[in-house]
Parts: structure tokens; C-alpha cells; sequence
């Protein structure tokens, strides 16, 4: 059967066994005016006042939004906030606008454009976060585990503080939205590093939609609130990245309903492990590089066997990713020696946990990616270069079909970590 996957702008299809295991999100409705929902939402929040009268006249206000490696709405999103903004007699020049950048590369002109619209731009001041700039940070209190907490000064010294985000699973946070608009996305560098260290990232309860236990999930939540944010605006999407839920209001109560929401519309059962799995990583802007896309591998082994294999169809426009990510990358022969390096508690590296979810994944399953990486670059990843994702298949199939005398199940995952398999049995 043939099936597309979310690869790039373009989109990739692929032929694949007619006994494979499509998994999909679950059907949401879209909503047919995500403007008008996120409208009402601002003015019918959960757990606190409207946004408009939580704010007056001369507050200074500052809206932190997702980068480019997020499929977020920002393009629609912001622009309402604006407009209830400036009905609530907020000038626009008292305004200013975050990139919530994390540890990622500042977005380009271009693409800023392209995520907010030439009229935003145009308009509005936008600090990109930089979280290496002591200049761009202020200090908060420790938190619990004595690591310093830094955040963007300019969000801190803002009466009004918005916080926008996408409600999706997350690789090692559980989901994204709430809080991670904070840490990491305006957080310091020292402080994301403490959060995705080695022994936080390995923790069995910091993986895929996972809040309860989640060590990472409750550090970030607790910073965030620290930060004593004025109103959160969360949104879900579906695969073709349109609106299906808008969530407003407290950071806690919002960001609780975008996870309740999210938990039955992306986490889907299945009845066993498979053999093989066929995976994206969402295609653009998600599959930006391979520092990205490692979510899709990760999500795919969920459902994967040990000793499995898993292949993955990722862009990588962008290449492995920033330098850091890409020395550390090579570092070690092998994953495991990768993943030795990381259960030290005094090992901090700038992206270490992108290697490290990678690494977990690569020990687990035989790892394949199909991108527009030259394969020389693949095999410095530890991953294997696939020229044909169908033929692919095929010769894992031929192979498992010799050494166990039977046909492999196939789960095939065309949307990557927007669908999350969890075995459920009985």
C-alpha cells in the first residue's frame, strides 16, 4: 500500500507491505475559525480574569513565542493577542516580542517573517533570546536541586508576561507548552543544561507524554511559575498542522487542559512491539536537522522491539545541527559509549541531551535515515544511510524472513512524534 509520509515542504510517499500498522492521531475537529477561538479563549479563560482585564494602559508587555523548529500558529496566534491588546489601550511600542529560542540558532529575517507576517515584523520590537548573553539575563532563586536559574531580562522586567506555545508530545518533558516557554525557550544557558542534564534526560519518567514522575516536566513548570506569568495561550494542532484546540488562561489550568486534550488525541495503543517501524519527523519545520528529527527515531522505538529496526525519513535541510550537537555527536565510536559518557553527573555539553535521546534509540533498534544528508554525514550520526525507504523495508523483511522463518510486523508512523504508540494489553 502506498503511504505519505510528513518529509520537508513536499511531503514523501512511500509503498510498504499491506499488513503494516498505520498509526495516525486521533481525529480532532478542526476548528473552523482558529482566530475566532483564539479570541474567545483570551476573553473566556480558564483559572483567571480575561486578558483584557488583566492588563491596562502603559503596562509594558511582553509575549514570548516559538521558534522555527515549531509547527506553532504564530502567524494567527499573535495577531489576535495583539489586536486584544491594543483594544485594552496597550501601545504597541510598549510591546515587546521573544523568540523563544532555548539553546537553537537565532531565526533569520526571512524566516521570522514568514512565522509572524511582514506587518509583525514591521511593527513590533522582537529580541531574539540569546541564552549565552549575560546581558539579555536575569537571576532567579536556586531551584530545588542548587542549579542557578537565569531567565531573559526583558520578559522579567515586563509588568504583562504572555506565554505562547504548542501542546504536543515531547521526547523527555512529556508534552511541550506551559512552562517551556521559560525553560528552556528564554531560560539561561547553565540553567537549560542543569534541566536536560544526562541523569534528568535518563530518569525512566522523563520520556513521551509522561507528566507524573517526570523530573524535567515538574522543574520546568516550576521555574515558569516562578517567573510569576501573567497568562498562557496553548494550542494543539492536528497533522496537516490546523488548529484543533485552544487553551488559555493560567499557566497551570491551561496548560492542564492542552495535556488532557493531547493525551487521547496522540498517544494511540497498540498490542505488541514491532519489528520494524516506518517513521517522519513531521515533516518542515521539524525536520529541520537531525537534532530535531532524533524525536521521530525515539517515538518510532517506543513501538519497537529490541533489536528491532526503525527507518526514518527526515529532511535535515539544515544538516545534523548546530556544532555543538555535531561534535559531540562524533565524540564516541558508538552510541553506548555516547550514552557511558552521559551517566556521569558532572558530563555538561551544549545539546548533549539531543545525542543522548538519539543514542537511547540507536542502542535499542537498527537505525535507518532516508534525508538530503550526503551519506558520509548519516554515518557520523551512527545512523544508516537508506537511498529508498520502500526498498529498505524489503531487505529488512528478506533478512528477518532468513533468520526467523516468519513475515516481521510493521507499524508505520507517517505523522513521527505528533503520534506516540503505547502498548496497552488485555
Amino acid at each position: 500500500m502506498k503511504i505519505d509520509l510528513a518529509y520537508g515542504r513536499t511531503g514523501l510517499r512511500v509503498d510498504l507491505p499491506d499488513h503494516a500498522k498505520v498509526l495516525a492521531p486521533a481525529k480532532a475537529p478542526v476548528l473552523p475559525d482558529p482566530a475566532g477561538a483564539i479570541r474567545e479563549a483570551l476573553r473566556k479563560p480558564m483559572g483567571c480574569a480575561p486578558l483584557q482585564e488583566r492588563v491596562m494602559p502603559g503596562d509594558s508587555v511582553a509575549i514570548v513565542f516559538s521558534d522555527v523548529t515549531r509547527p506553532a500558529p504564530n502567524k494567527t496566534l499573535i495577531p489576535v493577542l495583539l489586536e486584544e491588546l491594543a483594544e485594552a489601550g496597550i501601545d504597541r511600542r510598549s510591546i515587546t516580542l521573544i523568540n523563544a529560542l532555548g539553546m537553537h540558532r537565532m531565526n533569520t529575517p526571512e524566516e521570522l517573517e514568514s512565522m509572524l507576517g511582514r506587518d509583525v515584523v514591521e511593527s513590533f520590537r522582537i529580541v531574539q533570546h540569546n541564552p549565552e548573553d549575560e546581558g539579555q539575563l536575569t537571576s532567579l532563586i536556586p531551584n530545588r536541586r542548587g542549579a542557578s536559574i537565569t531567565v531573559n531580562r526583558h520578559y522579567m522586567q515586563a509588568r504583562v508576561k504572555i506565554l505562547t506555545g504548542l501542546v504536543e508530545p515531547h521526547i523527555f518533558a512529556g508534552y511541550s507548552g506551559g512552562g517551556k516557554a521559560v525553560l528552556p525557550g528564554i531560560a539561561g544557558a547553565d540553567a537549560v543544561m542543569s534541566n536536560h542534564s544526562g541523569p534528568m534526560v535518563g530518569d525512566p519518567g522523563s520520556t513521551w507524554c509522561n507528566v507524573k514522575g517526570n523530573p524535567i516536566f515538574r522543574e520546568i513548570r516550576e521555574v515558569a511559575l516562578a517567573t510569576d506569568p501573567t497568562f498562557v495561550v496553548n494550542v494543539t494542532i492536528d497533522q496537516d498542522k490546523a488548529v484543533t484546540g485552544v487553551f488559555a488562561g493560567s499557566l497551570v489550568e491551561a496548560h492542564d487542559a492542552g495535556i488532557a486534550f493531547a493525551e487521547k488525541t496522540f498517544v494511540r495503543p497498540i498490542p505488541q512491539e514491532f519489528d520494524i517501524a516506518v517513521t517522519s519527523n513531521l515533516g518542515y519545520p521539524s525536520d529541520i536537522n537531525l537534532y530535531q528529527s532524533f524525536k521521530g527515531l525515539s517515538v518510532a522505538a517506543q513501538g519497537v522491539r529490541m533489536g528491532g529496526a526503525v527507518v526514518m525519513a527526515a529532511e535535515c535541510a539544515d544538516g545534523l545541527g548546530l556544532m555543538h550537537f555535531q561534535e559531540l555527536l562524533q565524540a564516541r565510536s558508538h552510541p553506548e559509549r555516547l550514552l557511558e559518557m552521559f551517566r556521569d553527573r558532572r558530563s555538561r555539553h551544549h545539546d548533549q541531551w539531543g545525542v543522548q535521546v538519539g543514542a537511547m534509540a540507536m542502542v535499542k533498534v537498527e537505525s535507518y535515515l532516508y534525508s538530503s544528508m550526503e551519506p558520509a554525514l548519516t554515518r557520523k550520526a551512527h545512523m544508516i544511510p537508506c537511498k529508498d525507504v520502500s526498498k529498505t523495508v524489503n531487505e529488512l523483511r528478506k533478512r528477518y524472513r532468513k533468520r526467523h522463518g516468519g513475515e516481521p510486523s510493521i507499524l508505520a508512523l507517517p505523522y513521527g512524534q505528533l503520534t506516540v504508540p503505547r502498548v496497552t494489553r488485555g
